[in-house]
């Protein structure tokens, strides 16, 4: 079963896992990596992705909470980092 919610709820979901690794004191909101990270078309994917999705019968949605639950803080070069790591 997926999880369905709201987008405030997936707002509230994301700044909840902020809060818990305390990423403004730890490096994990720095506004330069954010923008670097962000930089690069984004309205071109609001648009793109969702349609991609429905054209792919994707289910968008579940993709998101799926990602969620994977992510893990790591700690690099002394700045707290968030993605889904795998050691090779």
């Amino acid at each position: 079963m997926t999880d369905r919610h709201s987008c405030p709820q997936r707002l509230a979901a994301v700044q909840a896992f902020h809060d818990q690794h305390d990423f403004r004191n730890t490096g994990g909101e720095e506004l330069a990596c954010r923008i670097a990270r962000m930089a690069g078309e984004c309205a071109d994917l609001f648009i793109l992705l969702p349609g991609t999705a429905s054209a792919a019968d994707f289910d968008l949605e579940d993709a998101c909470w799926q990602k969620m639950r994977k992510r893990e803080p790591r700690t690099v070069n002394g700045r707290i980092r968030v993605a889904e790591f795998r050691d090779t």
